[in-house]
């Protein structure tokens, strides 16, 4: 895992949830947590520095969740996205799966253990996921480095 701290990306309309849920993890762990009360602000900081996890409540008055986690995916896909909601709709759970990826659907009222547990495992995720991709870009250039020089012996010694 990188070195950097984990850092999260909260979204919801009602400033008590998100105050909530960034005072558990500021409790919990060393982790940069970043909360926004407006999905249009939100998005304005997902241009910014990377995100690990990007949890959004589903009923907000600018955009539902399930729009602006599309949005967070466009801007950083590599980032876990979770849904928080109030009302269990697995209609909807289903939708956010399908339509943006979702790492995660979780329900108000939560479980403190449960949802540390659950942001860790997607933070975990994320950075294994950005490793990947940077392993993936490194063999393919090293593939292209190899195909160059195979193609300049072959010139060379036919």
């Amino acid at each position: 895992m990188s070195a950097a701290p984990i850092r999260v990306l909260l979204v919801d309309d009602e400033p008590m949830i998100v105050e909530t849920i960034r005072m558990i993890l500021d409790f919990e762990t060393d982790w940069v947590v970043d909360t926004c009360t407006r999905p249009a602000e939100a998005l304005e900081r997902l241009n910014g520095e990377p995100y690990d996890v990007v949890v959004s409540d589903f009923l907000m008055p600018e955009m539902d969740g399930v729009e602006f986690l599309g949005k967070a995916r466009e801007r950083q896909p590599h980032a876990s996205r979770i849904l928080l909601t109030g009302y269990a709709d697995k209609g909807n759970a289903i939708r956010s799966i399908n339509e943006v990826g979702l790492y995660h659907y979780l329900e108000k009222p939560w479980d403190n253990q449960a949802l540390l547990l659950i942001l860790r495992n997607a933070a975990e995720r994320s950075r294994l996921l950005r490793e990947m991709d940077e392993t993936i870009k490194r063999l393919e250039a090293s593939d292209r480095r190899l195909a160059d020089l195979r193609s300049r012996l072959i010139r060379e010694f036919l």
